[in-house]
């Protein structure tokens, strides 16, 4: 043997013996994503210090017993830390493996916190690793002679997927196979079929998991205990008692909301707060949205976004302490679903910067007699005025008359004075207390019918009640139930809507966002109509600014 020959093996050998991924660490909150991104990273592609792809084909001319393998590592959930852990356990694991069959590892797959179960999940890595075996090589031009899995459910757990790799493997000659049963012969007569077997088994196994876990959930909802499997934003660990700044966070939120602010307001204000998710990611409009129609907030549960009931109807109340009433969750979660049109998605509006954009009109009169009657744009006033903003119609060329110019701070106080003196008026004859909900009974019986019908049904003794009597039925309590519980949560948001107009209207218009007040003055104004004051520089006068009011408010 040369002594280049030698040496090349010599650094092989040590390269197996010393390639061990160093132990996880533990991170804070605010970094795990990050780290466990960069980890995940060095866990993929050609290991650190691997001779050169040169090297190893010399080190295979003077060796014919080495073996270049690719290592693939998975796992399915990443637990609650989210920090690799499993995938870099596999990784070392087979490492020390190949170490011990004088292997040299050449490449490395990792597909970290993917189900290989699930048909809509794409595992990258896996997908690669296909690709590779077809070609005979690793990307970095690497040959592969063996494939190492810890086992072989990580590589597949799907017929389909296992008839691929067996294909991709068998493409050549010779190669090995090692997982927690040992060095697997996929060449073997039957091994085929012994292998779609195993998923076989493995499919059984999964689906009994899921169905374990799903009745499992549905009991502890039953019972009215946590089954989060994050600390949600709003509680302690402990998922029971609540995090005080939090939970003041959301109920502010919920009130705003029901008086008016978008959730983009919200949002906003969140992360100007520093408040981040229970998984240490930045707040975006969707999931604010979700803490905000959570049934958890006050108290309740739901399963596929249908309350949890016990045995007389009556939502189920969860052991932890409650942040909102059902009331006032009633209440946002219509206001939320009815912005999106039942989606309760953003409908992308324009996002105003002043107050009576659009809701001003310019009352300038045309020379043929007509008045313009255009919208009124809000803009920055000039540096020299003693204002900062002001209000004005638009020029000729974008359909305006540019006649008509109104100070911006003054205007708004003087609507904002009419719309809060209007607002008075109304909460004086909308605060009265609302109805109890006068459908209950009909609940009532649309529930006992239901009941009644699927205990016939079960009833072998009762021989009226067949399955096409039974299905045929169904369907009709069950729209009955729905459409009723539908007008509760309706009836419910009323009352909410009709305590909030007992508040002091007044001494809660100051703290109102930008957007609430727009809403607010939306709901009694069709439009304001300015009156130009005339040529010069004119006091302002309030008389010029026309109301024109709802009449059907």
């Amino acid at each position: 043997m040369s002594c280049e020959i030698f040496i090349l093996l010599s650094i092989t050998r040590t390269y197996t013996c010393t390639t061990v991924v160093p132990a996880a660490q533990p991170w804070t909150e605010g970094e795990h994503v990050g780290k466990r991104e960069e980890l995940v990273s060095k866990l993929r592609g050609t290991p650190e210090g691997l001779p050169s792809v040169e090297e190893v084909r010399a080190m295979l001319a003077s060796d014919p017993e080495l073996k270049c393998v690719v290592c693939y590592a998975r796992i399915s959930f990443d637990g609650r830390v989210k920090d690799a852990h499993g995938v870099e356990d596999q990784h070392r694991d087979m490492t020390e493996t190949a170490r011990r069959f004088g292997w040299l590892v050449v490449y490395r797959y990792t597909d970290n916190d993917k189900s290989a179960s699930k048909e809509n999940i794409v595992r990258d890595d896996f997908e690669q690793l296909l690709a590779d075996l077809a070609a005979g090589t690793t990307p970095d031009g690497y040959p592969i002679h063996g494939v190492m899995a810890v086992n072989d459910d990580r590589l597949y757990r799907r017929p389909s997927d296992w008839e691929r790799y067996l294909k991709a493997f068998t493409t050549q000659d010779g190669r090995v196979y090692h997982d927690s049963n040992g060095i697997q012969d996929l060449y073997a007569e039957g091994f085929e079929i012994k292998g779609l077997l195993g998923v076989a088994m493995s499919l059984s196994e999964t689906r009994k998991k899921e169905r374990r876990s799903r009745n499992s959930h549905r009991s502890r909802a039953i019972r009215g205990q946590s089954v989060a499997a994050w600390r949600p934003f709003g509680w302690e660990d402990d998922k029971v008692s609540l995090r005080p700044d939090e939970a003041e966070a959301i109920r502010q939120a919920v009130k705003d909301v029901i008086a008016g602010a978008s959730i983009s307001e919200i949002t906003r204000r969140w992360k100007e707060a520093g408040f981040i998710t229970s998984r240490g990611n930045a707040f975006q409009y969707q999931t604010v949205k979700q803490v905000l129609v959570n049934a958890r907030l006050c108290g309740y549960r739901e399963i596929k976004g249908e309350l949890v009931r016990d045995g007389d109807d009556q939502p189920i109340v969860g052991e932890w302490e409650p942040i909102i009433t059902p009331k006032e969750w009633f209440a946002v979660t219509a206001k939320i679903r009815e912005r999106g049109r039942g989606t309760g998605m953003p409908r992308g509006g324009l996002v105003h910067k002043y107050l009576l954009t659009g809701i001003l009109r310019c009352g300038h009169v045309l020379e043929d007699g007509t008045v313009c009657n255009n919208k009124m744009i809000g803009i920055k006033a000039n540096d020299w005025l003693k204002y900062q903003q002001a209000y004005m119609c638009k020029k000729t060329v974008d359909g305006g008359c540019n006649k008509t110019y109104k100070r911006g701070d003054k205007t708004d106080k003087a609507i904002e004075e009419l719309v809060i003196a209007k607002l008075e008026r109304d909460a004086a004859s909308k605060a009265q207390d609302v109805p109890d909900w006068d459908k209950a009974d009909a609940l009532e019986r649309a529930v006992r019918s239901r009941n009644e019908l699927e205990r016939r049904w079960h009833d072998d003794e009762d021989t009226d009640i067949d399955d096409e009597t039974f299905f045929r039925n169904l369907p009709v309590l069950e729209r009955r139930i729905k459409e009723l519980r539908a007008d509760q949560r309706a009836h419910e948001a009323l009352k909410a809507e009709a305590e909030e107009a007992k508040e002091d209207v007044r001494n809660s218009w100051g703290s109102k966002t930008l957007t609430q007040k727009r809403e607010a003055i939306k709901k009694v104004l069709s439009a304001v109509i300015a009156v130009p004051g005339g040529k010069g520089n004119k006091t302002f006068d309030p008389d010029l600014l026309k109301p024109v009011w709802r009449t059907s408010e």
